[in-house]
């Protein structure tokens, strides 16, 4: 499932079903609805010859941490103060953590998009990440592919610092595709490449939602736990991928996140918000 314009033709938003090199245009702009199984096929169109855009307008984005024993690690190398110990227990602990990263669809990008990076800021990475789309009643209905731009050097000044690490203009990107899977226990592999403007490749790595320590279900269940999240609303499910620490990212340098069976999403980096 997409979600796109047919600039030379209407440029409004219209949501499709990808099948091969073509979608299936339907007559509706709801994507829940799609993935419901509801709409029309109203005529089918070439994929490459449409723009992307996020393939929800999700009305709130969530981010659990911690999931991974590499980010463990990560936010404990980052960390400055001896507050540390708080990322060890919360790894170890019932109660994930859990933060808001956008509402709205103001600080998120999709597919092309720019992300952007903090102004003052000397440390900052992408996060690449299962996202699942949680339906009517809080339920995992589809899946896409999240990253979680974030300043680690802010993060780990003070862990009082997250929302301001988290949450800032360009500070997310979703896309591009929506995918309803057959088994909610299927495993998925997650590959990452940072280029810069030259097409040099900086930063490849791998790894797999197998390495996760909560499932998607369980998180789901705790973002919904007396919070009464909007249907359409996405969660960012954690990190198993984590730069050396000597890299940063820059404008003009392109991060590319593949999730198999989801699709690459593809953003490049901006230093500024466009006034």
């Amino acid at each position: 499932m997409i979600r796109f314009v047919r600039a030379k033709i209407d440029g409004v938003a219209h949501v499709g079903r990808v099948d091969g090199e073509a979608v299936d245009l339907l007559d509706h702009d709801d994507p829940l609805a799609a993935i419901r199984g509801e709409g029309t096929v109203t005529s089918t169109v070439p994929l490459d010859e449409l723009a992307l855009l996020a393939p929800i307008e999700a009305p709130e984005i969530w981010c659990a941490g911690v999931t991974y024993e590499r980010s463990r690690d990560a936010r404990l190398e980052e960390a400055k103060t001896d507050a540390r110990d708080v990322y060890a227990l919360v790894y170890d602990a019932d109660r994930p953590e859990l933060f808001m990263k956008d509402a709205n669809m103001v600080r998120t990008v999709g597919p092309g998009g720019s992300i952007r990076l903090r102004s003052d800021s000397s440390w900052m990475v992408p996060e690449p990440e299962l996202a699942i789309v949680l339906g009517a009643g809080g339920e995992p209905v589809a899946v896409t592919i999240g990253n979680d731009v974030s300043s680690r050097d802010i993060e780990g000044a003070n862990p009082l610092y997250i929302p301001q690490a988290k949450i800032f203009a360009g500070a997310c990107a979703i896309g591009p595709h929506l995918v309803v899977p057959d088994d909610w226990d299927a495993v998925y592999p997650v590959a990452m490449r940072i280029l810069d403007a030259a097409g040099n490749e900086l930063f490849s790595g791998e790894t797999s939602t197998a390495r996760m320590k909560r499932s998607p279900g369980e998180l789901a269940a705790w973002v919904m736990r007396d919070n009464p999240v909007p249907p359409g609303s996405v969660l960012l499910t954690g990190t198993g991928l984590v730069p050396p620490d000597e890299y940063t990212l820059a404008p003009g340098h392109t991060v590319e996140i593949e999730i198999q069976g989801i699709g690459l999403l593809v953003n490049t980096v901006s230093a500024t918000v466009p006034t």
